[in-house]
């Protein structure tokens, strides 16, 4: 069966799939209480992306752009997305739906910034992704990784 990316759309249904999740939290309580109050439709501005498995969502993340006037991780200073959220359901990893979806989002060409949990950071740095030079203001105690496409680095600080 073929394993393709889909934007997710946000309603009831997905909401429901997403108590399924580790990572279940604000985020998607605040999508329920938009949906709730009849804010959101089906098409509207979702950040989440997933994969199913028949009618199953069984791989997820959220991607978000970030404008280049806060970037202080990449060189050249641009627009760069914050990975949250990548998440594979017990009983479906180690079948490359996780690097599908890190697939799908460096196919944006953009540096990817993410905060790994920490029994997910070999996983990312098997997909490219590398440490930063820690800075105590700019990372306050996360540490996360970033993966730069070509002619992109790390932004250097003084």
């Amino acid at each position: 069966m073929a394993i393709t990316v889909e934007k997710l759309k946000i309603n009831f249904k997905t909401l429901e799939e997403f108590k399924k999740f580790k990572e279940y939290g604000a985020q998607e309580l605040s999508m329920l209480e938009d949906l709730e109050a009849n804010m959101v439709e089906d098409d509207s501005h979702s950040p989440f992306y997933g994969i199913y498995f028949g009618d199953k969502l069984v791989a997820r993340m959220s991607l978000y752009r970030r404008d280049a006037r806060f970037d202080q991780y990449f060189d050249p200073p641009q627009d760069y997305l914050e990975l949250w959220k990548l998440e594979v359901l017990p009983g479906y990893q180690q079948k490359e739906y996780g690097k599908r979806l890190i697939d799908y989002a460096k196919k944006y060409k953009m540096p990817i910034k993410t905060n790994p949990r920490m029994n997910s950071r070999a996983f990312f740095e098997k997909m490219g992704f590398e440490s930063v030079t820690y800075e105590m203001d700019r990372d306050r105690g996360e540490n996360p990784l970033v993966w730069y496409p070509e002619g992109v680095s790390e932004q250097k600080h003084s």
